[in-house]
């Protein structure tokens, strides 16, 4: 089975959900509102640098980033989910280039290379082999580029049921998206578990040097079953009483 082509097909599919949800509020996009969260914000200044986006799905976070001031690409396997982040740039009026492919084969398509390189939740556990993730990571970025990811922690899929640790074989699902006009419509998926070890050594041996890692004990959004609104805009997961961590992000740089 071609799980890369399973996945492209289902988020295909799911764009045409997604972007008529709540979730995604793409009218309020375009009206001015940003799709990006307090952790990458207060983490990440980008005003004034080239950005390489993995895994953009229709581009909201990537166009969100344009409006901060940053010269945006991004890359996504949906060919749908790709056009309709064209469609938005275009309607929002920001600059920016978005290219169908998958994150293993982008470099066929992108030569430049960018001040950061930008992933963000829910990326991970659709990529089978990160060594080579990283390693596009690595070549994408300039000489004293930086990397940032910030992704659900593994730790909470552990509660859902999902493996900690990776495995050669993927999770093979038919369910329903996560937005929350999905009605019944179900999509086969694959993904893969990548503990927390896994990515930095994927980092490390393909030559970047880790700057930062943060654990956070919630998740912006309130998207898994059980979290507790704590505070405006973030949503714990209590265990025995304590809350334990649902996000986490890195920082890793290029050497000069």
């Amino acid at each position: 089975m071609d799980y890369l082509q399973v996945n492209q097909q289902a988020w295909d599919k799911r764009t045409e959900i997604h972007k008529a949800s709540r979730f995604y509020d793409v009218d309020g996009f375009l009206q001015g509102a940003s799709s990006l969260q307090e952790i990458e914000c207060r983490e990440l200044a980008v005003a004034g640098k080239s950005l390489l986006h993995l895994q953009c799905h229709f581009g909201l976070d990537t166009l969100s980033w344009a409006r901060l001031g940053a010269k945006v690409t991004g890359v996504d396997l949906s060919p749908a989910a790709i056009g309709y982040a064209q469609e938005l740039a275009q309607k929002a009026k920001l600059d920016a280039t978005f290219v169908a492919s998958d994150v293993y084969q982008c470099r066929q398509y992108i030569q430049t290379q960018f001040d950061l390189v930008y992933t963000s939740y829910g990326a991970l556990c659709w990529l089978p082999d990160l060594r080579q993730w990283a390693e596009v990571i690595a070549a994408s970025l300039k000489p004293g580029g930086e990397f940032y990811m910030v992704e659900f922690h593994p730790l909470q899929a552990v509660f859902e049921g999902y493996r900690y640790f990776s495995h050669a074989e993927p999770d093979i699902e038919t369910e329903v998206t996560y937005t929350e006009n999905a009605n019944d419509e179900k999509h086969t998926t694959a993904t893969w578990s990548h503990p927390i070890s896994e990515v930095i050594n994927a980092l490390i041996q393909a030559g970047l040097n880790i700057q930062s890692v943060q654990e956070y004990d919630y998740s912006p959004y309130n998207c898994f079953e059980g979290l507790v609104e704590v505070a405006e805009g973030r949503y714990a997961w209590l265990h025995q009483e304590q809350a334990i961590p649902l996000t986490y992000a890195l920082r890793a740089k290029k050497p000069e």
